[in-house]
C-alpha cells in the first residue's frame, strides 16, 4: 500500500507545485477586458505603488530628455539610475506573484535599460545616444500600456 501511497503524495504535491508557480510566476491576477487589454487585478495600496512606479518612470524619461536636449547627458544618469533595477528591489513579492510573466519582462527590462542608459550616458557622454536609448525604452512603456491596464478590487473581490 506505502508502495503506492508515498508516489502519489509526491505526484499531488508535483502537481499543485506546478499549478502554484504558474500562477504565480506567470498567469497573475487578471482578468480580459472589453478595450482588448488585460486588466491586472490589484488592491487599491498595490495599484498606488505600481501607478507611482509608472510616474517615477515618466519623471525619469522627462529628466533623461532634457539633460540630452541641453548637451549634458551625464546628467541624465541619476535620474535613470532611480529607476533602475534597485527600484525594484521594493516591490513586495505578494504583488509580484499577481503580475503576469509579461509584464514582469518589461517591467524588469525597463529597469535594466535605465541603468544601462545610466551608464552609457556617464561614460560616452554622447547625447544622441542617450535619446536613441530613451526612444528604444520608450517601447516598452507602449507596450505595456497597449497591452495592461491596473484595476483595483475590493478586499476578495473582482471587478
Amino acid at each position: 500500500m506505502s508502495r503506492i501511497i508515498c508516489p502519489l503524495i509526491a505526484l499531488l504535491f508535483a502537481i499543485s507545485t506546478a499549478v502554484m508557480a504558474y500562477l504565480f510566476l506567470w498567469k497573475g491576477d487578471t482578468q480580459p477586458t472589453e478595450d482588448g487589454r488585460t486588466a491586472i487585478l490589484l488592491n487599491s495600496s498595490e495599484r498606488a505603488l505600481v501607478l507611482g512606479e509608472m510616474r517615477d518612470f515618466l519623471v525619469a524619461v522627462q529628466a533623461v530628455l532634457d539633460a540630452a536636449n541641453r548637451d549634458d547627458p551625464s546628467a541624465a544618469a541619476p535620474a535613470a539610475r532611480r529607476v533602475g533595477m534597485a527600484a525594484q528591489q521594493a516591490v513586495p513579492a505578494t504583488l509580484v506573484g499577481k503580475l503576469p510573466a509579461e509584464f514582469k519582462t518589461l517591467g524588469f527590462d525597463t529597469h535594466r535599460q535605465f541603468d544601462q542608459l545610466a551608464l552609457d550616458a556617464e561614460q560616452l557622454g554622447d547625447p544622441d545616444h542617450t535619446r536613441q536609448q530613451l526612444a528604444a525604452l520608450m517601447n516598452n512603456c507602449l507596450a505595456c500600456h497597449a497591452a495592461y491596464r491596473i484595476d483595483a478590487t475590493q478586499a476578495g473581490t473582482k471587478p
